[in-house]
C-alpha cells in the first residue's frame, strides 16, 4: 500500500528538520514524501533539500496559502491513500503509518484517523493537550467534533472526487472537507485509538483568539453548507469542554511520569 504524505510549508526552518526526520524513521516501506513550500525567505527550502533522502518531489513557488498547497499535493499524489504531516509536527513514534495501515488492511475501509498529542513548541516531549478521539457516527460534525486531521489517512481517488480542500475558508477547509467526506459522501472509515501525531503549539489556528474565533465561524459555515442546522450554544459548550478535557488529560499524564 503506497502513501502520499504531503508537507505544505513556508518559513518553517526551526522546525521542518524534525517533520522530515519523523517521516524517514516510518517502518512502513512504501511512502512517497511530496513538500510543498510557499516561497520560503528562510532556510527552509535549503534545510528540505539537505534532508531529502525521502523526500519524492520538493515544489517551492508562490501559492494561496495552506489549503491551495495541499491542493497542489493532492494534484502530484500517486499514492493509494494520502495525509497530510505539517511542518512543525511529527510522527509520534517510527510505527506511527504502519499502525494506520495495519487497520486500513484489516477493515477494507476508505479511511483511518487517531488521536494526537499537543505538545511545547521548544519541548515535544512535554505534552500539553491530549487529543483523544472516538469511533465516528453520524451526525457527530454538527456537534463541533472532527477527527484530528494530521492522523487522517484516506484514500487519494477520494479526495480529489472531492474536489479538494475548498479554499473558501481560510483556517477551516479540513473540518470542511471530512464532513463532507463522513457526513456527506458516507465513506467507510476506521478509528485507532493510539496518539499518532506530536502537533506543537503555536500553530495558524490556535495563534491568536482572533483566529480560533474565524475558524469556528467556518465550521458553523461548513455545517449550514453541508445542511446541518447546528445548535450554536450546544456547539460552543462541547468546544470547551473538550478542550478541558485535553488540558486535564495531559496535566495528569506529566503527573503519573514525575
Amino acid at each position: 500500500m503506497k502513501i502520499s504524505v504531503i508537507t505544505v510549508c513556508r518559513n518553517a526552518e526551526r522546525t521542518i528538520v524534525a517533520a522530515l526526520r519523523s517521516v524517514v524513521e516510518q517502518t512502513h516501506p512504501d511512502i512517497e514524501h511530496l513538500v510543498i513550500d510557499g516561497l520560503s525567505t528562510d532556510g527552509t527550502v535549503d534545510l528540505v533539500r539537505a534532508n531529502a533522502e525521502r523526500i519524492a518531489r520538493v515544489i517551492s513557488e508562490q501559492d494561496g496559502g495552506i489549503y491551495e498547497a495541499m491542493n497542489k499535493g493532492i494534484g502530484l499524489a500517486t499514492g493509494d491513500f494520502t495525509c497530510f504531516l505539517n511542518a512543525d509536527d511529527m510522527y509520534a513514534s517510527p510505527a506511527a503509518l504502519a499502525t494506520l495501515v495495519e487497520a486500513l488492511q484489516a477493515s477494507s475501509a476508505d479511511a483511518v484517523y487517531a488521536d494526537l498529542h499537543y505538545v511545547q513548541r521548544e519541548n515535544p516531549s512535554r505534552p500539553v493537550r491530549r487529543w483523544t478521539s472516538q469511533p465516528f457516527q453520524r451526525g457527530l460534525f454538527a456537534t463541533g467534533w472532527a477527527p484530528a486531521h494530521p492522523t487522517f489517512l484516506v484514500r487519494t481517488e477520494i479526495l480529489r472526487e472531492l474536489g479538494g480542500f475548498d479554499t473558501h475558508y481560510r483556517l477551516a477547509a479540513d473540518f470542511d472537507l471530512m464532513c463532507r467526506a463522513f457526513e456527506v459522501r458516507c465513506i467507510t472509515n476506521v478509528y485507532v485509538p493510539n496518539a499518532i501525531i506530536l502537533m506543537r503549539g503555536g500553530g495558524v489556528t490556535n495563534r491568536s483568539l482572533r483566529n480560533i474565533v474565524q475558524q469556528n465561524r467556518e465550521i458553523l459555515a461548513s455545517l449550514r453548507a453541508n445542511g446541518f442546522t447546528p445548535n450554536v450554544a450546544a456547539f460552543a459548550l462541547r468546544k470547551i469542554t473538550s478542550r478541558l478535557r485535553q488540558y486535564i488529560q495531559a496535566n495528569n499524564s506529566r503527573k503519573g511520569a514525575a
